[in-house]
């Protein structure tokens, strides 16, 4: 199979309205099938997952962050639930950046964001991100021109920074089409037991939908670099993203090819002792 990161990845100069919501490359087959897929990718993720954990316990500096970043309805929390929610929960540290507080507000934007960054071992997710501060503030000019410019520059500062210090970036846009989102938003209302996560305010966001999409395409075109770039998910189908997003972290776990540390234990010493030591 090629990499679904190779088909995925979007380097700077990548056209957003060239890449299809509704594809699904590399999918194992139809719904059924991907879906099984996404188990089988999972148990061997889960497997990665806790090695890397065991190498940061023994001493290892590694880490992995997913940024999950879309618009609203995209499924960030839906790839938590079924594809991060495959793995051991004592190795992932979950983010989800709203809006800032007045604390928050009192320091630069990465400020918040570091205080979130997964320790060595980590399997870290950012529910949203540092992207916020460029995409949303962006949009509604809350910030000048001048300083989003300099924030597309932090970041990509920041983030080779996280590369150098054994930190791997997977960064997925989550690629809906404004179609699929209303439709969306209108199961929300029809469903009494989501009812809790609807927000007036999305509607309001959603009559901006061509401000965000040159937003994102400007992140892209900033902030997709060689040490930390920019995939695409198509995210129409929700079954197809979130066998992408598992697949893009089974390989990028894969590459990593964590290992178990060895603690140097006298093996024959300890059992000789568990067997001498009495307790029936």
């Amino acid at each position: 199979m090629k990499s679904l990161r190779d088909l995925l990845v979007a380097p700077s100069g990548t056209k957003l309205t060239d890449r299809d919501p509704e594809a699904s490359p590399l999918a194992p087959g139809s719904k059924d099938k991907t879906l099984r897929g996404l188990a089988k990718d999972g148990a061997e993720l889960a497997a990665l997952q806790e090695c890397l954990y065991a190498e940061g316990k023994g001493g290892g500096t590694r880490s992995v962050l997913l940024v999950l970043q879309g618009m609203d309805a995209s499924g960030k929390d839906g790839v938590v639930k079924h594809v991060i929610g495959q793995v051991n929960p004592a190795g992932v540290r979950l983010t989800s950046f709203g809006k800032p507080t007045k604390s928050e507000l009192a320091h630069d934007f990465l400020w918040r964001i570091n205080r979130a960054l997964p320790p060595a071992g980590y399997l870290g997710i950012f529910n949203r991100s540092h992207y916020e501060d460029v995409l949303v503030v962006k949009v509604h000019k809350w910030a000048p021109a001048r300083e989003i410019t300099r924030r597309y520059r932090a970041i990509n500062e920041w983030e080779a920074g996280l590369v150098t210090s054994g930190t791997t970036v997977v960064k997925c846009l989550l690629h809906m089409s404004p179609e699929q989102q209303r439709r969306r938003l209108e199961a929300r209302l029809d469903d009494p037991t989501k009812h809790w996560k609807w927000n007036t305010d999305d509607l309001d966001e959603r009559l901006l939908w061509p401000d965000y999409m040159a937003a994102y395409q400007a992140a892209l075109d900033k902030c997709s670099t060689d040490v930390a770039p920019w995939f695409v998910v198509p995210s129409d189908r929700k079954w197809y993203r979130n066998w992408a997003i598992g697949r893009l972290l089974l390989e990028t776990m894969r590459e990593m090819k964590p290992q178990w540390p060895d603690p140097g234990l006298d093996v024959p010493a300890l059992k000789a002792r568990l067997e001498s030591d009495g307790v029936r």
